[in-house]
């Protein structure tokens, strides 16, 4: 377990049902004010985690604190309504409006009910407020779910999946969100398999396989451990590519090469020098694109060490 003021911390944390283990040996912290993605196939252990965090279950082995308490335990009670929770399946009841789904979890955290407005105005259901749940769409009850976990300034957001449903605008808008959020000091764990989505937003990665903890830390670190090249295509003066590419050769490995365009890869430690040696070719060079590997290739890559 990792700095004693972590918001969440879990040390050896291995959990069974039955005689099915679904977790093993989990070690991780969570800072205050981070924001860590938590990433994994269906049935990594992820939903698992995200309920052990809640108190909803114990673990079979290894111990779980959030802002130092046993999730679990009586003295957490009092904590949980500064958790905001989006779980994968957001259940309301149909019969219900919007208001008052909102107003139901405003007294259950304590707060009046006149933040229930701004919240709906907020996620774009201020002219739904008084329909009943049941007629929403499922990206509608995406945006009334999102509405009850952020309510009352939560120091802990808990979100599984938290952008299904949503279409593109509103997906940008979680995002900042997000953003806001963070920048109030509150601590995000996201589970979400929409990797180009969350691999610019999160500090740091959690990549869970078969309910296993197989990688942690920040893009560029899971770049560096997985060892994975990174892409260039550069675009020459008409003629030029075979003689760049013989210049080039020794630094870089040519995936492809036509007339005016070289794709080439390189260890992520040889990139500067490539970029330098690149730049020093002057004129012939008309354009470059960069691409170093994405979240997806690196979680691949973990996964694919573990045998999945």
């Amino acid at each position: 377990m990792r700095a004693p003021d972590a918001m969440v911390a879990l040390d050896a944390v291995s959990k069974r049902y039955g005689g099915k283990a679904v977790l093993h040996e989990v070690s991780l912290a969570v800072e205050r004010g981070e924001c860590l993605a938590l990433v994994g196939h269906n049935g990594a252990g992820k939903t698992t985690l995200i309920k052990l965090m809640l108190g909803l279950t114990r673990p079979s082995a290894g111990r779980i604190l959030i802002e130092g308490e046993d999730p679990a335990g009586r003295a957490a009670v009092a904590r949980r309504a500064a958790i905001g929770v989006l779980p994968e399946s957001v259940a309301f009841h149909n019969a219900m409006t919007g208001w008052e789904v909102l107003a139901f979890y405003a007294r259950l955290k304590g707060q009046s009910t006149a933040v229930c407005d701004g919240l709906l105005a907020d996620f774009g259901l201020a002219e739904a407020a008084k329909q009943r749940v049941g007629t929403y769409s499922k990206g509608m009850r995406q945006r009334l779910g999102l509405a009850q976990a952020v309510m009352g300034a939560p120091r802990l957001l808990l979100f599984d999946e938290p952008t299904s449903g949503l279409d593109p605008a509103f997906r940008q808008s979680f995002y900042e969100l997000l953003s806001r959020q963070r920048d109030l000091g509150t601590t995000a764990i996201i589970s979400s398999h929409a990797l180009t989505e969350i691999e610019a937003r999160a500090d740091r990665v959690a990549i869970m396989n078969r309910g296993r903890l197989v990688a942690c830390g920040s893009l560029e670190g899971l770049r560096d451990a997985a060892r994975l090249r990174t892409r260039l295509r550069v675009t020459v003066k008409p003629g030029e590519a075979g003689r760049l590419a013989e210049e080039l050769g020794a630094l870089a490995e040519i995936e492809r090469i036509d007339g005016r365009t070289l794709e080439l890869t390189c260890p992520a430690g040889d990139k500067m020098d490539l970029l330098r040696r690149i730049t020093a070719l002057g004129p012939a060079v008309e354009d470059l694109d960069l691409r170093p590997p994405t979240l997806e290739e690196i979680y691949q890559t973990f996964a694919m060490g573990e045998g999945s």
